[in-house]
Formats: C-alpha cells, sequence, structure tokens
C-alpha cells in the first residue's frame, strides 16, 4: 500500500470535503480517503492500479489546487 498526503487549496467547507472524497473514491485502487478541512489536507492510502499522478489530477479535476504536502 501507499500512501500520499496532500495539502489542498480551497478546502472550505463539508460540500466540498465530499466532492473531493466522493471523487476520489472512484478511482480503481484508492482504498482510504482521509479530508481534514481545518489543515487543508488529504490522505489518500492506495495500491496499484492507482497511482500518485492519477490522485493528484482527481483533485485538480475538482477545481482545487494541489500543494504537496
Amino acid at each position: 500500500m501507499e500512501r500520499e498526503h496532500y495539502i489542498v487549496d480551497g478546502l472550505a467547507n463539508e460540500n466540498m470535503k465530499t466532492q473531493v472524497k466522493n471523487a476520489l473514491e472512484k478511482i480503481e485502487g484508492v482504498h482510504q480517503v482521509c479530508v481534514d478541512l481545518a489543515r487543508e489536507s488529504v490522505e489518500v492510502i492506495y495500491n496499484n492500479p492507482a497511482t500518485e499522478q492519477d490522485i493528484r489530477n482527481c483533485i485538480e479535476n475538482t477545481g482545487h489546487h494541489v500543494r504537496q504536502g
């Protein structure tokens, strides 16, 4: 299992949290998604076929900017 941590700009409310979490959970290979609104962070536990780039692209496709965590 791989674990990635991201700082995500603009995670301001529960709707955005749910949107990001639901989008990430649709990626094949993603096992767990933890979104912390207070720290604007997202932690993803995954394995193949999911990749770090897939996860980053998915977050950015929800309209948020990712800073490396």
